[in-house]
């Protein structure tokens, strides 16, 4: 699968090469792999695309004309233009059969019926306890889904609205057809809502009408083919080390606004419709390359490409990637309404052909939670009738790019599309690639509110576990690649699924699983996942590191970043792991040049000396637990990976007291949602003030 670069990506990184600075030789040492800083030029590439309604220059974005091969269409200007941000999303919506047939009269008195019932739950002296109460109302909005499928979005403002659970326009963007009205209604119609499934729902309205569920017991008797062999061990290393890329979170905004508000009170700034409610004029105008309460300009994209090759030393003469890992989100992080099939489309279209241009070798890709329309949501194809295939359009859409890209064949790319765009390849070095589609344990995605008894509703996990066997039975190492991680603080994902993901790492590893990746936090953190679901932490039980990306976006308060592994053929363990970032803090003070990525630190050369770990082990799940045995009686160590987590940026909040120190080496000790919520909360991300709960 290995691929020569496109001329014109030669010609990028060539002209890059010239016009960029390199502020540093080759270093010539093991701590370095490539330059330690390289600016980029401040000509944007034009050469990255074949045309363009409007050419980028010092004042504005450029506006691609993208041709999507696949879909055989040029997506319109007023899709991205940032003038004509669209607002309302006219792709199809679908509902539940009705079990019966009302006419208009009858179903509009139905509708009026129970919103008067469900209001006047709350001065219902019968129920005690917001729970019940919000079981209650869940048992009257199923009937209405059940009935009048269609008229429930209408209904659900209308509640939310005369019940002021929210404001009247938050009510509408939640509740509206077109956003995620319809999912609600399909949710209502197949969860037992009076039960488990109910208990979720109102605990993801709010904390404070139900409490999170508790994790269901799992039974792993018969949940694996073959038991795990006697004394699995994992292979040795070859010697021979590749490098490897990850990437992760790109977050492309085409409808950044130069000048416009960078620092706006809601929604995502540097957009030409938002605004600083405390400042007639503009408090912060957005950077040519981008800011941190903003998601990544083309300019910035771009700029991060080209700065690949010459910080890790390879490309342009150099030996080229082995592959590269991109573990999801495209899409910008925009309000629901102003979303679309498109507009996901066309990300997926213009970040990948960035990749095509500019990464050598086969990149090999996963869906994020904003990489679908509405915005994390998945449905398990156990759904009757076209509710289980009301996502396809997407999953045929991106294997089909990933397929001419070159980067899977087209058997895999049609097996992709059957399992949620998620696949399993052995590429060119012999090392097994499986990828997820995590929304099937994401909390936002509603549907995971049906039938949460089931820790594996959509197969997905199943699937896991068959190319786990065959991988095992045929002596393949195993890579694992998602992107809604599933532990750390226990704030993303859902118990359930995890809780089995965890069974599923502990059965395969370490002699089958490698390693485990994802992004999604935006944050640079690690976790460990260790045997017999984590009650003995010790280096012993130690099995498989999950690594998180930083993200390329510096959505929210975050520098730009990304990473490269040096990787053994062998065993296909990392030996080393290089972080590079950008000063997102010096983006306003650009005028001649781009920006410049940088080294920012060795994982090895930072965290190996003090936990004496040797300079020829891999950096596996015991090298990571030793780690965190150094943190716990050396708070600097604490306090330099908080900075790293932040990629060094100048918004991350000290981690100095006790109190964070602890949460976060909890944090990296967990690798499922119930061992995340264990531990001590509101440490768990930098891009805000810690906020732990009130004692």
């Amino acid at each position: 699968m290995q691929q020569s670069w496109s001329l014109a990506a030669s010609l990028a990184i060539t002209i890059g090469l010239l016009s960029g600075s390199l502020t540093a030789a080759q270093n010539t040492g093991d701590s370095i792999p490539g330059v330690s800083t390289y600016t980029v030029s401040g000509l944007f590439p034009t050469s990255a695309f074949s045309s363009y309604y409007a050419p980028p220059a010092s004042t504005q974005e450029p506006q691609p004309a993208l041709y999507d091969p696949v879909l055989n269409i040029t997506f319109p200007l007023n899709l991205t233009n940032p003038k004509t941000i669209p607002t309302n999303d006219t792709d199809p919506v679908f509902y539940p059969q009705a079990v019966v047939n009302l006419s208009a009269a009858d179903a509009s008195a139905f509708v009026q019926t129970a919103i008067t019932a469900i209001l006047g739950i709350g001065q219902d002296s019968s129920l005690v306890g917001n729970c019940s109460k919000c079981i209650a109302a869940l048992s009257i909005a199923k009937t209405l889904a059940l009935v009048v499928p269609q008229q429930v979005p209408n209904a659900l403002v209308s509640i939310c609205q005369q019940s002021g659970f929210e404001s009247n326009s938050t009510c509408q963007t939640n509740f509206e057809a077109s956003t995620y009205g319809a999912i609600w209604t399909q949710v209502l119609a197949f969860a037992d809502v009076s039960g488990q499934d109910g208990q979720y729902i109102c605990n993801s309205f709010s904390s404070t009408l139900c409490p999170m569920p508790t994790t269901n017991p799992l039974n792993v008797t018969s949940l694996f083919p073959k038991p795990k062999p006697a004394n699995a061990t994992a292979p040795a290393a070859s010697g021979e080390r590749v490098k490897v890329l990850h990437l992760s979170d790109f977050h492309l905004d085409p409808r950044y606004s130069v000048a416009s508000e960078a620092n706006c009170t809601a929604g995502l700034c540097c957009r030409s419709n938002v605004h600083n409610a405390v400042s007639a004029q503009i408090a912060l105008p957005a950077p040519l390359y981008g800011a941190y309460q903003c998601d990544t300009p083309y300019f910035l994209a771009l700029a991060a490409l080209q700065s690949i090759g010459s910080l890790t030393g390879t490309g342009n003469g150099n030996s080229s990637f082995a592959w590269t890992v991109y573990t999801g989100d495209l899409v910008s992080h925009d309000p629901q309404t102003q979303l679309s099939r498109a507009y996901t489309e066309y990300a997926e279209v213009s970040v990948y052909e960035m990749f095509k241009e500019y990464i050598a070798g086969p990149v090999f890709p996963v869906l994020g939670n904003h990489d679908t329309n509405p915005e994390a949501i998945d449905s398990p194809h156990s759904l009757p009738g076209p509710l289980g295939q009301q996502f396809s359009w997407n999953y045929d859409h991106v294997t089909s790019l990933w397929q001419q890209d070159g980067w899977i064949n087209s058997t895999t790319a049609a097996d992709a599309a059957l399992h949620y765009a998620a696949y399993s390849v052995k590429n060119q070095y012999g090392l097994r690639i499986i990828t997820m589609n995590t929304d099937f344990w994401y909390h936002s995605n509603y549907f995971n509110f049906i039938n949460t008894t089931n820790p594996d509703v959509s197969g997905m996990l199943g699937f896991l576990i068959q190319e786990l066997q065959a991988a095992e039975d045929a002596g393949e190492r195993v890579w694992i690649l998602g992107h809604v991680l599933t532990g750390w603080d226990g704030s993303n994902p859902i118990d359930n699924p995890t809780d089995l993901f965890y069974q599923i790492v502990d059965r395969y590893s370490p002699h089958v699983i490698a390693n485990v990746f994802f992004g999604h936090t935006h944050e640079d953190e690690i976790m460990i996942y260790y045997a017999n679901n984590g009650t003995i932490q010790n280096s012993a039980n130690a099995l498989t590191p999950g690594w998180i990306a930083p993200s390329v976006t510096p959505l929210t308060n975050l520098n730009s970043g990304f990473r490269m592994y040096e990787v053994d053929t062998g065993s296909f363990d990392i030996y080393e792991a290089y972080t590079f970032y950008a000063d997102v803090n010096s983006f306003p003070n650009l005028t001649s040049s781009g920006p410049t990525y940088q080294f920012e630190y060795s994982t090895r050369d930072t965290y190996g000396p003090s936990s004496n770990w040797s300079s020829t082990a891999p950096l596996n799940a015991q090298f990571w637990h030793g780690v965190t045995e150094a943190m716990e009686t050396n708070r600097t160590l604490v306090e330099q990976f908080n900075t790293y987590q932040g990629k060094s940026s100048v918004k991350t909040p000290n981690c100095t007291s006790d109190a964070c120190a602890t949460a976060k080496i909890c944090y990296m000790r967990s690798g499922s949602a119930p061992l995340g919520r264990q531990c001590p909360q509101g440490y768990g991300s930098v891009q805000s003030a810690f906020d732990p709960p009130k004692s």
